[in-house]
């Protein structure tokens, strides 16, 4: 059996669907961070059958919730302080994403003006549908 060990202060992101541990490292920029990272794929789980866990051992406050949240808000968020969980956070879709999509409309004004930020706003949560803020062009790929 693998065997990871405990983190002293950091936190732990469980629940992750199989396969989407990555993506997650390389969108909250973990590979930019001076701190310990352990990925573990497909790990047999009672609820989801198979799931993914990232274990970082840096401050809570280097992950950003709302990239996070976009990616998939059903992660348990698992907050450590000497070797122990001291909080969980829950994770709720945001309002506004910025600079994590790209909005694919070619008539898009982010499409002739290259340093305009990409801004995704929610328009229906319930859906999970992102709009961008410019030409109103939906979101339709859930696969960041």
């Amino acid at each position: 059996m693998l065997k990871i060990g405990k983190i002293e202060e950091g936190f732990v992101l469980d629940h992750i669907q199989a396969g989407k541990s990555l993506a997650i490292y390389e969108h909250l920029g973990l590979d930019k961070l001076d701190c310990t990272v352990a990925i573990i794929k497909n790990a047999r789980s009672g609820k989801l059958g198979k799931k993914d866990i990232l274990k970082v051992e840096c401050p809570i406050d280097m992950l950003d919730l709302d990239i996070l949240a976009f990616i998939d808000h059903n992660i348990t968020v698992n907050v450590i302080k000497d070797g122990e969980i001291v909080d969980k956070k829950e994770l709720v879709l945001p309002k506004q994403i910025k600079n994590v999509i790209k909005c694919k409309n070619p008539r898009c004004i982010t499409s002739i003006e290259q340093e305009l930020p990409h801004i995704f706003f929610l328009a229906d949560e319930t859906k999970e549908v992102y709009r961008c803020k410019y030409c109103e062009e939906k979101y339709s790929e859930r696969q960041k």
